[in-house]
């Protein structure tokens, strides 16, 4: 009997936890949902508030707009550019100090890691950082929003945990003896035993530089160079300004409201598509990466 009651008490609770989850997951989805629907809706059902999870009078004239008015698409590709740079830029600098790093044989060990560290936790600020930028001459360029951010103490510390947690020093060690150089050990041995951490740190990387946009608030002035979430921003905090790009298009106009809703789906299908494909290496290198300090 106790066990009977001890199971229903358990499948209760499961029950209870399952339902929240589902509220949770729900709190992520509707708005999504609310937002596809709205922007393939035609005008005068979103303006008569009658739009909410199912589209009425289905079109795509809002993306039609969008796309032809061509501002946001210049940006959105010219974000997929920096963002892929980005990336590849900030794994090389993550692999460059973490393995090391991860070498109990390294001398210097711990000094080396208290000063990669320090900006974690310690910065001189906005103005210094912006005369910094202004006098090397970046402003109003791609690389302002790229060479600041490269490196990131956080992911440093996860890659360097993995290596330490997952890579066997034997191995590398057997490596070493055979003639391979250390360049050869992380080349042919690291890296290709490393691929969740990889994947996870570098979605990390694309997603942070992807939905960012406050440095280039006070970087980027040239409407040339304005990654896609400043554009959306400018966007959507100003209706008169998106139905100013409304206005524009060739052919086809409709409401400032959809056409927000259109932008914002445009700016985040690209994140939702890649995610799947490495969604598996992403829990994996997250679990690993977080068990040792």
């Amino acid at each position: 009997m106790a066990k009977k009651g001890l199971s229903e008490q358990t499948r209760v609770i499961d029950n209870i936890i399952a339902f929240f989850l589902t509220l949770l997951c729900l709190t992520c989805i509707l708005p999504f949902l609310h937002l596809l629907v709205k922007s393939i809706s035609t005008d005068t059902y979103v303006i008569a508030k009658q739009v909410f999870f199912w589209p009425k009078g289905i079109t795509l004239d809002a993306y039609k707009s969008v796309i032809e008015d061509g501002k946001l698409v210049h940006s959105f590709f010219y974000t997929v550019y920096m963002t892929s740079n980005f990336t590849v830029l900030g794994l090389v600098s993550c692999i460059a100090a973490s393995y090391p790093l991860s070498k109990s044989r390294l001398r210097g060990k711990k000094v080396f890691t208290f000063f990669l560290m320090v900006p974690m936790y310690f910065s001189a600020g906005l103005i210094p950082s912006y005369l910094l930028m202004r006098q090397y001459g970046l402003l109003d360029s791609m690389w302002v929003l790229i060479w600041p951010l490269i490196f990131s103490p956080y992911n440093m510390l996860i890659m360097k945990n993995y290596f330490q947690s997952t890579i066997p020093e034997s191995m590398e060690e057997s490596a070493y003896l055979d003639g391979a150089s250390n360049l050869q050990i992380l080349f042919k041995i690291v890296l290709p035993l490393s691929k969740p951490i990889l994947a996870t740190i570098g979605l990390f990387y694309a997603v942070g530089r992807w939905n960012a946009y406050a440095d280039a608030i006070y970087y980027i002035k040239k409407e040339s160079v304005m990654p896609v979430q400043q554009m959306l921003s400018r966007m959507v905090s100003s209706a008169s300004d998106t139905q100013t790009m409304a206005l524009e298009a060739v052919t086809n106009t409709t409401t400032p409201e959809v056409l927000q809703a259109a932008s914002i789906m445009l700016v985040t299908i690209p994140i939702i598509l890649i995610y799947p494909f490495i969604q598996k290496y992403f829990v994996k290198g997250a679990m690993i990466g977080a068990v040792k300090g």
